[in-house]
């Protein structure tokens, strides 16, 4: 042990402990557990395991008793002096600064900002053969509370007869409280030391019955020792004081009443715990089940998609209906394109027939598909509104919390419906380019063209020569020749109306041959834009998660605090 740290292995143990019930406390309020009976209050802890050790002494004036005090903390705490400096009962405590006041008639109270302090209340008394009346009836009175008590002799008169008296007044209880202090023991030889102990002996079981502890110390030496820097660990132990000091660190270390206080509130800690981890147990199977609940939530959205993807079949067969009725009206308006005078006419302009019709197809096709899709999305909106309505008590019941955000779920299912239709009918329009039927039409388109052309070349021609040889005045040629063009003429007529129905009819037929691959390429595209709807309705439920995170966020640092002080709890408990 070293200079002036006597007591420091209870005080560390003590402090640890409350410290930890502290700990264990906050993390109760944080779990939401009350403690309350289990653990002691703030006060109990001030008055209990806070209570600093009650270190007192006696003598007659001038024993050196201050003196005492002053060596065994290496401070000067108490005053001293050649003349008697100790008048009244002093108590020596903590404070901020140094200042006296007397709480109570004949009591000063003296604070000082040293550490130890917080450990140890010191008594100092004027003296058992002081003249005052009042201040020897107050020392019977309170000194017996100290757990400790110091009676100084000077090595030049240990049998003075006031200390011997005021001992044989204090019951048996205390006096295995007291301890006997030889003074000035420098001023002696060890061979007089002994003979002075052995007086002193006799002398105690005579008069008090008991045989006290005696140490002889030289308090001076011993204070001018710790006082160096470093201290003076050689005349330290010459002093006699390690001794005196080892017996005051295990009157502090081995207290019944402390060291069964300790017991007592390390148990009363660790039923606090056990109540925590109830807590935190029930916590965890309580956070299992909100991550179940939220489960089955995810699970019925995901089965209100799959029955919208079972009834893609039916879905598929609105489409290639529309497909169908569409491809009626587009073939009805190549027809009319096919007409004799408009082809005439693209034999000039150079029309694009095919470009212009599957443009037609393509609008009309996405319109139609954009109008299912739109009565789709509003059925999938209104079951994922139906479900959040039946959702929110739900919640309330299994999670303790309100579903919010009617609004905002609101918004971004309008958000996902406007997404869907416009996703089919982008699918639509590229479904119609993959086709490849405006390729045949085209090619058709071309050929019809070059027997027009020849067929209309033929008759200008035909027609143009029949004039000239009109002009030229031969009689039988013009007639000739206006009859060979109106027979190119008609056979022009005739091929333009078999084209015409024959390039409708093959058009006709190669869309009704592409409807069903038009429909399984729109599968994939509509189970994806379902997915996409449902994704958007499932990601409404971020209070839910967000609840779920926070609980497990909570959790987590609560069972690491939990393990921490367990351990620590353990470890204390080795320790002592």
């Amino acid at each position: 042990m070293s200079p002036s740290n006597f007591g420091e292995r209870y005080f560390s143990i003590r402090d640890q402990l409350a410290s930890l019930m502290a700990g264990v406390t906050s993390l109760a309020d944080d779990a939401g557990v009350d403690v309350s009976d289990a653990l002691p209050s703030a006060v109990e802890v001030a008055g209990g395991l806070r209570r600093p050790f009650v270190l007192a002494v006696c003598g007659e004036v001038n024993a050196g008793k201050s003196m005492l005090f002053n060596a065994l903390f290496g401070q000067p705490v108490c005053r001293t002096g050649v003349v008697p400096v100790t008048l009244e009962m002093t108590s020596h405590v903590h404070g901020a600064r140094m200042r006296e006041r007397n709480p109570e008639l004949g009591v000063v109270e003296r604070s000082l900002p040293l550490d130890f302090l917080h450990d140890f209340h010191l008594i100092d008394t004027p003296g058992t053969n002081t003249p005052d009346d009042f201040q020897r009836t107050l020392m019977r009175e309170r000194l017996p509370e100290a757990e400790l008590m110091m009676c100084v002799f000077p090595v030049d008169n240990p049998w003075g007869a006031t200390v011997w008296n005021f001992l044989s007044d204090l019951s048996p209880a205390v006096i295995d409280k007291v301890v006997f202090v030889i003074q000035q023991a420098d001023l002696r030889e060890a061979k007089d030391l002994e003979v002075i102990r052995g007086h002193m002996r006799d002398l105690s079981m005579k008069r008090l019955g008991r045989l006290p502890p005696v140490f002889a110390v030289s308090a001076v030496r011993a204070y001018e020792a710790k006082r160096q820097t470093p201290a003076d660990l050689a005349g330290w132990r010459e002093s006699g004081m390690p001794e005196l000091e080892e017996h005051i660190a295990r009157a502090v270390c081995q207290s019944p009443q402390r060291m069964a206080l300790l017991a007592e509130w390390r148990e009363r800690a660790g039923r606090a715990l056990w109540m925590i981890e109830d807590r935190m147990e029930e916590q965890v199977r309580g956070l299992h089940r909100h991550a179940g609940f939220l489960e089955e939530v995810e699970g019925e959205i995901d089965a209100m998609r799959e029955r919208f993807v079972k009834r893609l079949p039916h879905h598929l067969q609105e489409v290639a209906d529309v497909f169908g009725r569409e491809a009626d009206e587009v073939t009805r308006v190549l027809s009319r394109r096919l007409g004799l005078m408009p082809s005439v006419w693209r034999l000039f302009t150079r029309g694009r027939v095919g470009a212009g019709i599957e443009r037609l197809f393509v609008e009309r096709l996405e319109s139609a598909v954009e109008r299912v899709a739109r009565s789709d999305a509003d059925e999938v909106a209104g079951q994922c509104g139906g479900h959040w309505r039946a959702l929110g008590p739900r919640v309330e019941e299994a999670l303790g919390i309100r579903m919010e955000g009617q609004r905002e779920m609101e918004e971004a299912m309008e958000r996902a419906r406007a997404t869907f239709v416009k996703r089919l009918g982008r699918a639509a329009a590229e479904g119609v380019g993959r086709l490849n039927v405006r390729r045949q039409l085209d090619a058709d388109l071309r050929l019809r063209n070059v027997s027009l052309t020849s067929f209309t070349a033929a008759t200008l021609g035909f027609t143009t020569t029949g004039a000239v040889c009109g002009a030229l005045g031969l009689r039988w040629l013009p007639w000739i020749f206006c009859g060979l063009a109106a027979m190119f003429f008609a056979g022009g007529v005739i091929a333009a109306v078999v084209t015409r129905r024959r390039i409708t009819r093959d058009h006709r037929r190669a869309l009704d041959e592409a409807c069903g691959r038009f429909a399984d390429t729109l599968r994939g595209d509509t189970e994806d834009a379902l997915r996409m709807i449902f994704g958007e309705y499932a990601q409404c439920l971020g209070a839910v998660r967000e609840h779920l995170v926070r609980e497990r966020r909570a959790i987590e640092p609560r069972q690491r605090r939990w393990q921490e002080m367990f351990l620590h709890l353990k470890a204390l408990e080795q320790e002592w």
